[in-house]
């Protein structure tokens, strides 16, 4: 029993995993990683990371066979030949749908830290302060104000690229020097401008090492190499993800041990000392089950996880899962609105072209409902858009003529996207199935998340306001759709495990605590209150780095 005893316990090691173990190696807690998948170790576990698309067996397209078992995963834009072993396979983890919903997942060291997008932009005092003043979750315990050191904390050590651009709602940060907007962009950024004194273009703001710092290559990280292969592991660290950043930074202090390949199937609450004292875990290969023991306990299994993992931890205390003291767990789910897409063309510019595949796009950061309540629907929405050149004539030619012709770039192509703030519901939840299990014995857990009237007005103004901000912009053959897609795709759910003040009608308080067990902290997606319209992985790192501190500090008091 003595070697499954810690100060401290982190489970998963994704984004806000992987920073809950640094700061809690770095404050000199031994701390334990339990990973439910298996060692992916920096540089040497990027398989794919250099290969050409003419090494793959069928040169990047995934068989038939395997997207038909696969078809939530294969509606994933990142999946493919060179990236499926870091992928869950549908059939490999099953889940009930009692409505559409594609849960994305990535198990391994690292988790999707080794996947994601790597947008980050910082919230606002609007979005903290957006369920109290429109009346919509409940209001959060924290504000702007509150978490501001927090994003400079996270932001210096990752190494985020981007612009001070002084934007009220979309506030600056601890930047690196920025990518560059195309001639196209810019051309469209200047005359957004022209006609519109509420809307800013912007470069994105991305984890991205464009100028490494010393602190960064203390790490032993180095620039972003703009190949856009992101989503292999990159052997360079151009990117942000636990495997090069925050995981060997923890394992440098002596006080990191990292299990994986052990699938949590629940936390142990003692009764007695009214706290929780460990996890239950179960070999993934072997079918082993163990005890681990800890002073704190971090989850951060990402969103879904961490509320199954709660939910299936249940006690005389807490018959209804841990913490579930108001019945609350596993609800008002939310996720970002991605329905709506324009494309358009942009005649001129022939001469001109790009260098490399930037990791990111334009932005046009939030501008609808932002002071006050103003439209058919509530809360606002990002925009971003990029102008592209495709290659090749597109005629029949084959051999010599073919290859000739994939030299010469063709016309400018634009295409603009939303991503939406959605308003979390009781009705849109997860919750454990009574009957069916996984292959270790756990409940599988059942999503029941839809959208709403709500979701649908958004996208109907984004599609209007898109289309005229491209006509005013000089685009041409502008075509605004709505393809439909499931939540979940959009791989930004959040909600179940909620912070608020009141404990009757919230999970966490304002230092991400369990309100009924001190011990627990809950720092990923699960947390969120309300969802914002920003990219939320650099607001999970900032949640997470501000409770591990609060943690140590309770410690040290002896309340913990």
């Amino acid at each position: 029993m003595a070697s499954n005893h810690y100060d401290a316990i982190v489970i998963g090691s994704g984004i806000s995993g992987g920073w809950a173990a640094k700061e809690l190696c770095e404050a000199g807690l031994n701390t334990l990683i339990v990973e439910r998948g298996p060692m992916v170790t920096h540089l040497k576990d990027y398989p794919t990371a250099t290969m050409h698309p003419w090494d793959f067996k069928h040169r990047l397209q995934m068989p038939e066979k395997i997207l038909r078992e696969n078809p939530v995963v294969a509606r994933c834009y990142a999946f493919s030949e060179a990236t499926a072993h870091f992928f869950v396979k549908d059939t490999d983890h099953p889940y009930v749908q009692e409505k559409p919903f594609d849960w994305i997942r990535g198990y391994q060291v690292g988790g999707k830290s080794l996947l994601w997008a790597r947008q980050t932009q910082r919230w606002s005092r609007y979005e903290f302060e957006g369920p109290a003043r429109d009346g919509f979750a409940v209001p959060w315990p924290v504000t702007y104000q509150e978490l501001a050191p927090w994003y400079s904390h996270v932001e210096k050590f990752a190494g985020i690229s981007g612009n001070k651009d002084g934007i009220e709602s979309l506030p600056d940060g601890e930047f690196l020097p920025p990518w560059e907007l195309n001639c196209v962009e810019k051309q469209i950024q200047q005359r957004i401008k022209e006609n519109y004194k509420d809307r800013q273009v912007i470069i994105g703001r991305c984890a991205h090492l464009t100028q490494p710092t010393e602190l960064h290559k203390q790490q032993g990280r180095n620039q972003c190499q703009a190949r856009s292969l992101c989503d292999r592991g990159c052997p360079f660290g151009g990117y942000f993800s636990s495997n090069s950043s925050t995981i060997p930074w923890a394992e440098k202090t002596g006080n990191l041990t990292i299990t994986p390949n052990k699938v949590v199937h629940s936390i142990i609450y003692d009764e007695k000392e009214s706290r929780a004292s460990g996890v239950r875990v179960i070999d993934s290969e072997t079918g082993a089950s163990a005890e681990y023991f800890a002073r704190i306990i971090f989850v951060n299994a990402s969103c879904l996880n961490t509320n199954l993992i709660l939910l299936n931890s249940t006690s005389t205390r807490f018959p209804n899962g841990l913490g579930n003291d108001n019945g609350l767990l596993g609800h008002y789910i939310a996720f970002h609105n991605y329905i709506g897409q324009i494309s358009a063309s942009y005649d001129g510019f022939e001469d001109g072209y790009y260098y490399g595949r930037r990791p990111t796009a334009a932005f046009i950061p939030s501008f609808r409902n932002l002071h006050k309540q103003e439209a058919n629907f509530q809360r606002g929405y990002m925009m971003y858009y990029s102008a592209y050149r495709g290659r090749g004539t597109g005629d029949d030619s084959i051999g010599a003529d073919f290859k000739t012709a994939q030299t010469e770039a063709g016309g400018w192509g634009i295409s603009m996207g939303i991503q939406g703030e959605t308003i979390p519901r009781f009705e849109n939840h997860v919750r454990l199935s009574t009957d069916q299990k996984d292959k270790w014995g756990i409940p599988q857990l059942i999503t029941s998340v839809d959208y709403t009237e709500n979701d649908k007005l958004m996208s109907k103004d984004f599609l209007q306001q898109g289309v005229e901000m491209l006509e005013k912009a000089g685009c041409k053959n502008i075509v605004a759709a709505s393809p439909w897609q499931a939540p979940g795709l959009d791989i930004h759910e959040m909600g179940g495990v909620r912070m608020g003040a009141d404990p009757k009608t919230s999970l966490l308080n304002k230092w991400n605590q369990l309100h009924a067990c001190k011990n627990v902290f809950v720092t990923d997606g699960a947390a969120m209150t309300s969802t914002g319209n920003q990219n939320p992985s650099l607001t999970y790192m900032a949640f997470t780095a501000r409770a591990a501190q609060h943690a140590v500090e309770e410690l040290k008091k002896r309340n913990l």
